[in-house]
């Protein structure tokens, strides 16, 4: 894809992310691969006025050019450097994951969706000041073997191969967590067991390549109708 192109996307899956809800104002921040480097979201510019020629090229070497760099670019390089699997991180402020990470909440597998992040939780990161190299540490942790995590006191990260994926991602840990406060609010809900989330997350990834979900032969395979 060409560049002029990727920064088109990312002005535009940044404005459908406050049109969404899941963020506010100059909050959040978000970042795409490219061949030698990235490119990143600019420091306190608002998404509404945001143009693809504000959006920030930087090198691995923490080195950029054009605007001042979103304050968050650290976990955004390491992320990317040590995740060769995705392309994309996108930070957001939503107010329920921020909401459970404000209490150091992990989200469980109360419900099967939980899988969508690749594993039997979602979990919350250690808090540390925002733009340092810590919190960058502490959100790597959390985010081994998953594609999302919560970050303690702060908001939530959401990775993909692609910026669509990524933005779907963030507003399902949003929707995940919106349904696991309401679920708190009549007790510790049950969880599914890791042999179901196993067979859940089975599923989620046949379904991803265009296959049937009944992996174990279980239901009938839904077959086309002859034109």
């Amino acid at each position: 894809m060409k560049e002029t192109t990727l920064r088109e996307e990312m002005v535009s899956i940044c404005r459908r992310m406050n049109a969404s809800g899941i963020n506010q104002g100059t909050a959040g921040n978000l970042s795409v691969r490219t061949k030698d480097g990235f490119l990143i979201t600019p420091s306190g510019l608002p998404y509404e006025i945001m143009t693809p020629a504000d959006i920030v090229e930087m090198d691995f070497d923490g080195t950029y050019s054009g605007r001042l760099p979103s304050s968050e670019w650290r976990f955004h390089r390491d992320i990317l450097r040590a995740r060769e699997d995705v392309n994309v991180v996108l930070h957001c402020h939503s107010i329920y994951a921020t909401t459970l990470a404000c209490h150091y909440k992990t989200i469980p597998s109360f419900h099967y969706m939980t899988g969508v992040a690749g594993g039997t939780t979602i979990r919350c990161a250690k808090y540390a000041t925002f733009g340092t190299q810590a919190l960058s540490d502490n959100a790597l942790v959390a985010l081994e073997d998953r594609l999302a995590c919560l970050l303690g006191q702060h908001g939530q990260i959401s990775l993909g191969k692609t910026l669509e994926f990524a933005l779907w991602l963030a507003i399902e840990v949003e929707t995940l967590s919106r349904m696991y406060v309401h679920a708190l609010a009549l007790g510790e809900p049950p969880i599914l067991s890791d042999e179901e989330m196993a067979r859940v997350i089975e599923q989620m990834k046949r379904m991803s390549y265009g296959l049937a979900p009944d992996a174990e032969g279980i239901n009938d395979t839904p077959r086309r109708r002859d034109a």
